[in-house]
């Protein structure tokens, strides 16, 4: 039977005829298009180690592999061959007023007739291709056994290729492969089912891939060829490439004019891909070391690292250090080196908070500067950047160019806000990426593409800064990541303040990852210190450790009772009475840092006085963010006194010097990472005992914290910090208390135990299965929990956000009630699009967004429309429609006040 050119894959944006009938890309050529896209992903994007991958588990050369790569990627959209999307009333149509689809003409072929069950049927395009080709790769001779469908090579492909929708779906057993119409009376009999295997004949004819692989699917092989299938049908589908391959009318898809397209489609992909931004980007050969330029942290790692590196290959680094410039310097060093060693394509730079993360991107961008060869891109990814990143990306470089800041290095960041990266589920392809640690944990999470998160993050050297800030729940999922990573052979460098179970932990997970043995390894419980498992053996290495930090020092922790306020102003004064100095002050809340802002800026006249909390509008944190990093740099950028008011958000952000750190109550290991800002031989922290702790921080710790200092402590940095943590735990603590106060602490302790269990078993629970537990099932991947919502994401940071948008009235010389972005600013009006569906450009919003706790957020009612609803960028955006009163903008829930002022938004709950 002769391929029928009419059966299409690609319809929408491709435009009309001069008759207004619609064009259509037929499915052949789609699948042709894909097919030479995936060549050129495996000649030009995939590491050697990710071909080899390939190659090692289906027993096939690199030639062999590439065609079939190529192959299988080619009939990924084969499940298209079914009664409901050919004739689906959405799909290209004639252009008469009754929309008539094109292929409406395939009904009245006997070769084609179905019953009304086949149009009702409901299976997606991309299960009906694993349900099809399960069965005829069998028929070609791929390797198969009858009892267990999961270790068939011919279900892994099939599975794999069902996926390339972002899940993967559940085993098809041999009942169901060898007949799936029986259950899926969709895809039709007669031609139907003889054009599947027409199209995959030509298909596998014309690529070429004739061999039959004769070994397995092993996970890492299945998120490599994941990647490629998936990668290649975005690339093969982008709107303008399709328009200019159309063919002409009644192409009619011989095999002559198959093998021309072929060779349309071949000159076509290399142009994709370049489009991408994602070629030529590698690692250059880290320098060699000064000697004697260097001592402590620095030097060790730089005499042996790159030894290590060259006898073992590369693997895992673990680095427990302070805080500090130093500490940050070694990792990204540590990650050159591992990046060279690995052929890598990139890097991502993974921190606990989106605030630390706009301050290291700067940072980040100085390292590529210096380590990466070729061109490369940049990309912000966080959950206030997650809608549009590069976009997001380019407003953190404009907001920072107002009230003569200048841009930070990167500038070119703004050419990125078109970019094909320029998406949620492509933006980790970037070769550089500066973000939270949810987008690494969400490669572990059953969601739509996480798949696809594991084969972006394959090609790269990952660094996960403050490996340690992410509470029970993210450190499950840390561990995870660590196996899967250990398993794809991907550099990691992991950096925590001080070695502990939950360090060890993670050095377990890769060496599990890695094939390595069961035997307990410890990290260094000194300071400064760090350790290497090898990605090839997981066998652990203790290399020579620093004699000792080139920085040491004290830190002055000081309790004091009072009122919160007046103990502010006390530790502020000798400072602003010196007429010198530079001081953070963190409070609790956002509205009770606007506060004390206002306060001071009024008590402190002779003091420049700064504020910048999590409830500002994006562009204004970032533009404050910016002018921090100049303000409190170590060589000092301000005059006279200082004093920088916030909250918690800025703890894990580096590169602020100052010479006095203010505390409310807070856990010893939160304290100090906010002291770690403070500069000097001597650093100073005042801790607030009477001030209200963070809703986020654990009571439990805080106590133990607070019974730890007493009236204060002054404490070695490093060499007393690992011993300090460790007696925050110690179950001494409540020896000496009345029976009262320690009954209180116990049962304090009991519900932080219940807590931590809890989360755990959450993550274990929602987790994928490590690669040794999917035991050949694909589909465990994107395993379907009831209790899984994108909500729980963030609960790995912290208190789930939501993002509200403050709007404004205006009026219009037509009489219109518009909204706007900014009050009195005409250029800032809500752009709602011109559709029967008002709703606004996401990019548009991203400045003007302000993270918000949920639940604060679900008590606004009424807050958009269905319409914005129905974008999955705006489904978790709430909009605040704001009204005068008094002088200021204000918007009531339910529960709460909201308060938008210059120093951004104030929420007070109502009585």
């Amino acid at each position: 039977m002769p391929l029928d050119s009419r059966i299409w894959g690609k319809g929408a944006g491709l435009g009309k005829d001069a008759h207004g009938v619609e064009y259509a890309h037929p499915l052949v050529c789609h699948l042709l298009d894909t097919a030479a896209v995936a060549e050129a992903v495996w000649d030009q994007l995939l590491t050697e180690h990710q071909r080899g991958i390939v190659v090692g588990a289906l027993r096939v050369t690199d030639g062999q592999a590439r065609a079939l790569a190529a192959f299988w990627a080619g009939l990924h959209d084969i499940g298209k061959i079914r009664v409901p999307f050919q004739l689906h009333k959405n799909g290209p149509n004639r252009g008469d007023r009754g929309k008539t689809p094109r292929a409406h003409e395939l009904r009245a072929e006997p070769g084609y007739a179905f019953g009304a069950e086949a149009e009702r049927d409901g299976q997606s395009h991309e299960a009906a291709a694993h349900w099809w080709l399960a069965g005829i790769f069998e028929e070609i001779g791929y390797p198969s056994s009858r009892r267990r469908p999961q270790s068939q090579l011919s279900h892994a492909v099939a599975q794999l290729l069902g996926g390339h929708g972002g899940r993967m779906h559940p085993v098809v057993h041999e009942k169901d492969s060898r007949c799936p119409l029986a259950r899926h009376p969709g895809l039709g009999a007669g031609n139907w089912e003889e054009q599947r295997r027409v199209h995959f004949d030509e298909v596998r004819r014309v690529v070429g891939a004739t061999s039959v692989p004769q070994g397995r699917m092993t996970p890492e092989a299945a998120v490599v060829l994941t990647g490629v299938v998936t990668l290649s049908d975005w690339l093969a589908s982008v709107e303008e490439g399709i328009r200019a391959r159309l063919r002409e009318e009644g192409w009619a898809g011989t095999p002559e004019d198959l093998d021309a397209y072929w060779q349309v489609a071949r000159a076509a992909a290399p142009g994709l891909l370049r489009q991408t931004d994602l070629l030529g980007t590698g690692f250059a050969r880290p320098p060699a070391p000064v000697p004697g330029a260097e001592s402590g942290l620095l030097a060790s790692m730089a005499r042996q690292l790159p030894d290590l590196v060259a006898e073992q290959g590369p693997g895992m680094v673990v680095v427990t250090a302070a805080p500090s410039e130093e500490r940050t310097e070694a990792i990204l060093r540590a990650a050159a080196v591992l990046g060279h060693a690995a052929n890598a394509r990139g890097l991502f730079y993974a921190l606990p908070t989106g605030s630390a993360a706009d301050t290291h991107m700067a940072q980040v961008n100085e390292f590529a500067e210096r380590a990466l060869t070729g061109p490369w891109r940049s990309l912000l990814l966080h959950s206030s950047s997650r809608l549009k990143p590069a976009e997001a990306a380019a407003g953190w470089a404009r907001a920072q160019m107002g009230d003569e800041i200048s841009a930070e290095p990167g500038e070119e960041w703004v050419a990125s806000a078109n970019s094909w990266l320029n998406s949620h589920h492509r933006a980790l392809l970037a070769a550089l990426g500066t973000g939270t640690v949810d987008e690494l944990l969400q490669a572990v999470l059953p969601v739509k593409f996480n798949v696809m998160r594991l084969f972006a993050l394959s090609s790269k050297v990952i660094v996960v800064d403050e490996a340690h800030a992410r509470g029970a729940w993210g450190h499950q999922l840390m561990l995870r990541f660590l196996e899967w990573a250990a398993v794809l052979r991907i550099p990691v460098v992991l950096a925590a303040t001080a070695a502990d179970r939950s360090v060890d932990a993670m050095l377990a997970a890769y060496r599990r990852g890695a094939g390595g043995g069961g035997e307990p390894v410890e990290q260094p419980r000194w300071l400064p210190a760090w350790s290497f498992v090898d990605a090839g053996s997981g066998k652990a290495h203790l290399p020579r450790q620093p004699a000792g930090s080139g920085r040491d020092s004290t830190l002055s922790i000081t309790v004091v009772d009072g009122t919160p306020y007046a103990e502010i102003r006390a530790a502020l004064a000798p400072m602003v009475a010196a007429g010198e100095g530079r001081a953070a002050v963190y409070r609790p809340t956002p509205t009770e840092a606007v506060r004390t802002f206002r306060r001071l800026r009024e008590d402190l006249p002779g003091a420049e006085v700064g504020l910048i909390h999590e409830q500002m509008r994006n562009k204004d944190r970032w533009q404050r963010l910016a002018a921090c990093r100049r303000g409190f740099a170590a060589e000092g950028g301000v005059r006279g006194p200082s004093v920088l008011v916030t909250t918690p958000m800025l703890e894990h952000v580096r590169g602020l010097h100052v010479d006095l750190v203010v505390s409310g109550p807070a856990p010893l290991a939160n304290l100090l990472a906010r002291a770690s800002q403070s500069a000097g031989d001597r650093s100073r922290l005042v801790v607030l005992r009477a001030d209200a702790a963070s809703d986020l921080d654990d009571p439990a710790l805080v106590r133990r914290t607070d019974m730890l200092l007493g009236a204060g402590r002054v404490i070695a940095v490093p060499g007393d910090l690992t011993e300090s943590l460790d007696e925050v735990y110690a179950d001494e603590s409540v020896d000496g208390l009345g029976w009262n106060a320690a009954g209180e602490l116990r049962q304090l302790d009991n519900r932080r135990v219940v807590r931590e269990r809890r989360a755990s078993g959450t993550a274990r629970w929602l987790a994928v299965p490590g690669s040794r537990e999917l035991d050949g099932d694909l589909g465990l991947l994107s395993r379907d929990h009831s209790g899984l919502d994108l909500g729980l994401l963030s609960s790995v940071l912290g208190e789930e956000l939501a993002h509200v948008v403050c709007l404004y009235p205006g009026k219009e010389s037509a009489g219109a009630s518009p909204r706007f972005l900014e009050y009195g600013v005409p250029e800032e009006m809500l752009d709602l699009g011109t559709g029967k569906k008002k709703r606004p450009k996401p990019g548009q919003l991203v400045p003007h967004l302000i993270p918000v706790p949920k639940r604060v957020a679900e008590t606004v009612e009424g807050d958009a429309n269905e319409a914005w609803r129905s974008v999955a960028a705006l489904n978790n955006v709430l909009r605040l429609n704001m009204k005068e009163e008094g002088g200021e903008w204000v918007h009531f829930s339910s529960e709460y006040r909201f308060c938008m002022t210059e120093d951004g938004l104030m929420i007070d709950q109502l009585p």
